[in-house]
């Protein structure tokens, strides 16, 4: 459920003490009187990044080739996109953004070009000879004291003889955008989520592939933590074990965990908090593999659980069933929220938004949340390959014993359904069978 981006996350900035880098990790555990060592279940895991099979260089040629279809139907003349997720998944270059314009655009026919500051033009001469295109792709560098929009418009003049609108990626900040379109005038300038979400949202099978890697190694890491841990233990030693599973695993990643009382909070809270027997314990986030991502949450008890809790337990694993049977090609997006939804409410969780606080999914891919949403409302129908959580939960704060419980997997629209790449878990006692 976490929002992402490879920059300080949500989590990261309200429990940044659990999150720590992997060293920090190990050295946190060993000050722990229950552990003077890793864990044998995390010792146990392996370093998988090497079954990561990278994007190819045709692949993305055929990214650029669809964003050009897409242009055409949508009757645009260029895109731009600037640092982030985007341009990496075009091109390839893990280029970041600071206050310099940096884009690279990509006109509907002819070869796209850079804007990039003169200092990094060396760079990206570098990168331009190991992605598609690249050597046909014109790089304007600009000086410190020269205007960089008005070299992009004079570029993208030069470009293309269309005075078609020019597409923005909807990560373009403010600052940029809003100097660009002036500078393009009297060119307009338009959303470019029909071409960058056109494109993103439909994984081909080798990011697929990745994304099964993430979410089996998230699996692989919150099984050994949770046979790690015990009853006493903080949920900052929790999270620390997992950074330290996700090192031995070669991947990054990170994790939430949220213990009785404040599992109820969907996104948590930085209070320090201590596991203790019979209480609920709410572990959330997941890893990147080659750029691609999981997200998966898992509820559990240490000992014994409530009646209470086993109740609300096996009405979300209904209710996650019951989104992942409605998801398939043709049917809108907000079908699958109420196929979970309506589970929820007949069991007395209702109505709406009363427990069960947020929507159903959101897309996978790259960023953590991407396009589509799986919300009321949303009539786009889903489509083969795209990718979403499924993850429904009852959050009950008002209960004299205040716990929430979530299930989430990721899942992935195939042609006659609809699929998961992890199993659900199967109780609060064995959350991992």
């Amino acid at each position: 459920m976490s929002y992402n981006h490879e920059m300080l996350t949500r989590r990261r900035l309200l429990l940044s003490a659990s999150a720590a880098a992997p060293a920090l990790a190990l050295r946190a555990v060993a000050q722990t009187p229950e552990a003077d060592a890793i864990p044998a279940p995390v010792m146990a895991l392996k370093n998988r990044s090497h079954e990561a099979v990278p994007i190819s260089p045709e692949e993305r040629q055929r990214r650029l080739e669809r964003a050009r279809t897409l242009m055409g139907e949508h009757k645009i003349g260029a895109l731009t996109i600037t640092g982030g997720t985007s341009l990496q998944y075009f091109v390839g270059i893990p280029a970041g953004q600071s206050e310099r314009l940096f884009a690279w655009t990509l006109p509907a026919s002819g070869a796209p070009f850079i804007v990039c500051p003169s200092f990094e033009e060396s760079r990206m001469t570098e990168a331009l000879g190991t992605i598609p295109g690249g050597s046909s792709t014109k790089i304007y560098n600009w000086q410190e004291d020269e205007d960089p929009y008005a070299l992009l418009a004079k570029a993208l003049k030069s470009a293309t003889t269309s005075s078609l609108p020019l597409a923005m990626d909807e990560r373009v900040q403010f600052v940029f955008a809003d100097r660009i379109a002036k500078a393009v005038a009297p060119r307009e300038v338009v959303s470019g989520i029909p071409i960058v979400a056109g494109c993103r949202s439909i994984k081909s099978s080798a990011e697929l592939a990745l994304m099964q890697l993430a979410n089996d190694i998230t699996l692989s890491v919150y099984k050994a933590v949770y046979e790690s841990c015990s009853p006493g233990m903080t949920n900052h030693q929790f999270t620390g074990l997992i950074d330290a599973a996700y090192a031995r695993c070669g991947v990054r990643g990170e994790a939430s965990c949220q213990v009785a009382a404040f599992s109820a909070q969907p996104h948590g809270s930085p209070t320090p908090q201590v596991i203790r027997e019979g209480q609920m314990v709410l572990i959330d986030d997941g890893c990147f593999v080659q750029g691609y991502q999981s997200d998966m949450s898992r509820s559990f008890v240490y000992g014994k659980p409530t009646d209470r809790q086993k109740t609300v337990f096996d009405v979300v694993h209904k209710a996650q069933a019951a989104a992942l049977a409605a998801a398939r090609p043709g049917v809108e997006m907000q079908v699958v929220d109420a196929a979970a939804r309506k589970v929820i409410t007949d069991a007395g969780f209702g109505p709406d938004y009363k427990h069960f606080t947020h929507r159903v999914g959101h897309g996978i891919g790259m960023d953590m949340h991407e396009w589509y949403y799986l919300v009321r409302g949303n009539t786009q129908k889903l489509q083969a390959n795209m990718c979403f959580s499924d993850e429904p939960g009852i959050y009950l704060a008002d209960d004299p014993e205040p716990f929430g419980i979530r299930l989430e997997d990721d899942m992935h629209i195939t042609a006659d359904g609809a699929k998961l790449f992890t199993p659900q878990s199967p109780s609060l006692e064995h959350p991992f069978g």
